[in-house]
C-alpha cells in the first residue's frame, strides 16, 4: 500500500508539473499527419522515460551530499509556490513538419523543463529506484499521449494544481528534515518543529492557492 501511494504521488506530481511540456509536445508534433504524428509522440514518451531517469539516478546520488537536499529543499518550496502564479499559457513552439524534427522538440523541451520534475521524484522515492523507474514510465506516455487533455484539466480543474503544490511542499519539508546538517538544526532542542515542518509546510502552500484563486476570481 504504501508503494502504491508513492505511485499516486509521483504521478499526480509528473501531472502537474508537465502542463508546460504537455502544451509544447502538443504544437510540436500538431503539423504532422496523424500516423507520424503518433509515432514521433511515441518516440518523444520512449526518449523522455530514459533521459527522466539518467537525470533522477544523478538526482538522487547528488541528495546524499550534506546540505544538497536542504537546498533541493528550499528550491522545491519555491517551485510549489511558484507553480501557484506561473501562467503557462505563452509558452510557445515551433510545429515541425518531419518525425524527427518533433521528436527532437519533444525531447529538448522535457530536459530543459524537466528539473521541477526530477527534483521531486528523487526526493519522494527516497532512493528506491524500483518506484522511479516504474513511476516515471508509467506517468510520461500518460503525460505525452494525454498532452492536450491534460493542459485542459489543469485550466480547468485548479484542485490538481493545489494537489500537486501540497504534494512538493510536502516534500520539501521532509528533504529539509533529511538533511543531516538541517534536520539537525531544524531538531533543536524539541521535535515539535521537526514533526511537523512538512504538514505546515503543505499548509501554507493550500493557504496561499486558496488566496489566490479567490483573488483571480474576482479579477
Amino acid at each position: 500500500m504504501e508503494h502504491i501511494i508513492l505511485l499516486l504521488k509521483i504521478l499526480t506530481i509528473n501531472l502537474v508539473l508537465s502542463g508546460d511540456n504537455a502544451v509544447v509536445i502538443a504544437m510540436a508534433s500538431k503539423n504532422l499527419p496523424a500516423r507520424q504524428r503518433s509515432q514521433a509522440i511515441w518516440w518523444g514518451a520512449l526518449g523522455a522515460v530514459v533521459l527522466r531517469c539518467v537525470l533522477t539516478f544523478a538526482a538522487v546520488l547528488l541528495l546524499g551530499i550534506p546540505f544538497i537536499q536542504a537546498v533541493g529543499g528550499l528550491l522545491l518550496l519555491w517551485i510549489a509556490f511558484k507553480l501557484l502564479y506561473e501562467n503557462n499559457d505563452n509558452v510557445g513552439v515551433r510545429a515541425e513538419t518531419t518525425i524527427w524534427k518533433a521528436i527532437q522538440v519533444i525531447l529538448v523541451a522535457d530536459f530543459v523543463m524537466s528539473l521541477d520534475n526530477v527534483l521531486a521524484i528523487a526526493a519522494l522515492a527516497n532512493g528506491d529506484i524500483a518506484i522511479i523507474v516504474i513511476g516515471i514510465a508509467i506517468s510520461i506516455p500518460i503525460v505525452v499521449w494525454g498532452s492536450n487533455v491534460i493542459a485542459v484539466w489543469l485550466h480547468h480543474f485548479p484542485i490538481l494544481v493545489l494537489l500537486g503544490s501540497a504534494i512538493l511542499a510536502f516534500t520539501a519539508g521532509e528533504m529539509l528534515l533529511r538533511d543531516p546538517r538541517s534536520g539537525a538544526w531544524l531538531a533543536g532542542p524539541g521535535e515539535i518543529l521537526h514533526s511537523w515542518l512538512p504538514g505546515l509546510l503543505a499548509a501554507a502552500v493550500v493557504l496561499a492557492g486558496i488566496v489566490q484563486q479567490l483573488r483571480a476570481r474576482h479579477i
